[in-house]
């Protein structure tokens, strides 16, 4: 387990090194010149010249060649710095505010992660549940009622559940806060955003965990736990639960490194100072440095709970094992 640990983190650093050269070329090549967005087209040629000084835009893109190889003036470039501040989590100031990003993303994170997370634990924690219960009454009316009300939630819109329930859950009766105003207590003014997303996420996860269940109930040790005479509800979650961890590991932990990215519509139409909605601004403002610091992390997150994933497998099927 050890060694096949080390050879995966190992993987990860082709992996991140191309994300990050690709973000290079998009943020540093293909957006062209900057300075016009952060002093504006009428700034004189000193202005311009201090701008980029100031973020590194006056190097070479790649190397220097006019120093030797094995110097350190060589390597002084755009990209190799670029891989630096990225090791480090050194992002430097934002384009616009010039405020530190990593400020930025610290300030986000408590507010995303609190509509996020509870929204994860909610979707799967129905979802499962109410897919051992229709997948155990397969083709009955409760079966079929269930997947007809999650084949129409699949069909709307996200923006139509937003708007629904900012309407009329917050506006026309009052129940929660219509927007995000720094006063009010975190649970109040994420606590109509989660039970949207979770409505909204609830069709497309019920009906895959209803096929995961329906496949493990197809099995003989389900027939013979049936047999035995044990009860459904233990079947259900004692034997059918566990033996369909592995998709359903699959889905969950996967879905974690995107937890850091907040939602996006959701923080947006609620006002909630999150990621989310730091990168929407980001996106609007063209603040590349902040993008390529989201996208960075996010790359990280994800290659780091691919990991995990996989060693859960290992540790909820002995039949898996890693060499």
């Amino acid at each position: 387990m050890f060694s096949y640990i080390i050879r995966r983190l190992l993987y990860t650093v082709p992996i991140v090194f191309g994300v990050m050269l690709i973000t290079f070329l998009l943020f540093n090549i293909v957006r062209g010149d900057i300075t016009d967005q952060i002093a504006g087209k009428e700034a004189s040629a000193e202005t311009r010249a201090e701008i980029k000084k100031e973020y590194g835009l006056d190097k070479p893109l790649f190397f220097n060649t006019e120093h030797k190889v094995f110097s350190k003036q060589f390597w002084d470039s755009q990209f190799f710095n670029h891989l630096l501040a990225a090791a480090t989590f050194d992002f430097g100031y934002s384009y616009n505010d010039r405020e530190a990003i990593w400020d930025k993303i610290k300030r986000g994170a408590g507010p995303s992660l609190a509509l996020t997370a509870p929204m994860l634990v909610g979707e799967v924690s129905i979802s499962i549940i109410l897919a051992l219960v229709v997948a155990y009454f397969r083709g009955r009316w409760i079966d079929n009622l269930t997947v007809l009300i999650c084949i129409v939630g699949m069909s709307l819109p996200f923006l139509s559940f937003i708007l629904f329930g900012q309407y009329f859950l917050a506006f026309k009766w009052g129940l929660f806060p219509v927007y995000f105003w720094p006063d009010l207590s975190v649970w109040q003014y994420t606590l109509l955003p989660t039970f949207i997303g979770i409505a909204a996420g609830l069709g497309s996860n019920l009906r895959f965990y209803r096929a995961v269940m329906l496949d493990e109930l197809g099995n003989d040790y389900v027939r013979t736990a049936f047999a035995k005479g044990l009860s459904p509800a233990k079947v259900l979650f004692k034997h059918v639960l566990k033996n369909a961890m592995i998709p359903i590991i699959t889905q969950v932990v996967l879905a974690i490194p995107f937890l850091f990215l907040g939602s996006l519509l959701l923080e947006r139409f609620f006002g909630i100072p999150g990621l989310g909605y730091l990168m929407i601004d980001a996106i609007g403002a063209r603040d590349f440095k902040v993008i390529n610091a989201m996208v960075y992390i996010s790359a990280i997150l994800f290659v780091v709970f691919n990991l995990i994933t996989d060693i859960c497998y290992a540790i909820v099927d002995p039949r898996i094992s890693f060499k």
